[in-house]
C-alpha cells in the first residue's frame, strides 16, 4: 500500500505537469506557465483534501531527486555554447558579476528594510540562483534551505511571468539581453521561458544561470559576512 502511494503521487505530479503544459502551449499566457499553475493546483488539492506534505513528498521526492543531476547536466549546454561564451565573454561575464551582486544586495537590503530576522535574510540572499545551489549557499551563510527554496520559486515564477512585460516595456529584443535577463534573475524557470524566444536566448540564459550560480556561491558568503 505504501509503495502504491509513492507511485501514485509520483505519477500524479507528472500527469498534472503534462496536462498544464499542454494548456500553456495552446494558451501561452505568462500566468499559465506550468510551474505556477502546477504548484498552485497541487497546493489547493493537498489543502482541500487535508493531505500532509509528507504524504505527498513520499512520491514527490523522487522528482526532487533529479534536481541535482539536472544542475550537473548544465555543463553540457555550456560546453555546446562555448563558442558563444568566447565571442561575448566580456559582456556575459560582466553582466553575470553585476547580476550576482545585485541579487545578493537586493535580497539583503530588502529584508533589512522590513526588519526580518537574520535567518530570513540569509535564506533570501541566494534567491536568483537555482534551487540546489541556493540551498547550499543559504546553509553556509546561516539561512534555512527550506525557506531558500520558497524564495527561489518566487523569483523564478515572478521572473517568468513578468519578464516578457519588462522586456517589452524597455524594448529589449537582443538575444543576449533576453537570455541574461531570464537566466541571471530567474534561473531554470527563466531559462525554460527564454527557450520560447529561441535557441540563442535559451543558450545565453543557460550560461547566465550557470555562471550566476557559481558566482553567488563564491561571493555571497564573503559579502554577507562583511556586511
Amino acid at each position: 500500500m505504501f509503495i502504491l502511494g509513492i507511485l501514485f503521487w509520483f505519477l500524479f505530479t507528472i500527469v498534472i505537469y503534462i496536462v498544464l503544459n499542454r494548456i500553456y502551449q495552446v494558451w501561452p499566457y505568462p500566468f499559465l506557465i506550468p510551474i505556477l499553475t502546477g504548484t498552485t493546483l497541487l497546493v489547493l488539492i493537498l489543502t482541500t483534501m487535508d493531505i500532509s506534505y509528507d504524504t505527498y513528498f513520499s512520491g514527490g521526492k523522487y522528482i526532487d531527486a533529479f534536481l541535482g543531476p539536472a544542475i550537473v547536466a548544465l555543463a553540457f549546454p555550456l560546453y555546446k555554447q562555448r563558442k558563444l561564451l568566447e565571442r561575448y565573454k566580456k559582456e556575459l561575464l560582466s553582466t553575470v558579476l553585476y547580476a550576482s551582486l545585485l541579487g545578493i544586495l537586493s535580497g539583503y537590503w530588502l529584508t533589512m528594510l522590513f526588519g526580518f530576522e537574520a535567518v530570513i535574510t540569509s535564506s533570501f540572499v541566494p534567491k536568483n540562483v537555482t534551487t540546489p545551489v541556493a540551498m547550499e549557499v543559504a546553509k553556509i551563510i546561516g539561512g534555512e534551505p527550506a525557506l531558500a527554496v520558497i524564495f527561489v520559486m518566487i523569483a523564478g515564477i515572478g521572473g517568468a511571468v513578468t519578464g516578457p512585460w519588462v522586456l517589452k516595456r524597455f524594448n529589449i529584443s537582443n538575444f543576449l539581453g533576453i537570455g541574461m535577463a531570464f537566466g541571471a534573475a530567474s534561473h531554470a524557470i527563466g531559462t525554460a521561458k527564454a527557450l520560447e524566444y529561441g535557441q540563442e536566448e535559451a543558450a545565453v540564459s543557460s550560461i547566465g544561470m550557470s555562471l550566476c550560480a557559481l558566482c553567488v556561491s563564491i561571493i555571497a558568503p564573503i559579502l554577507i559576512n562583511w556586511l
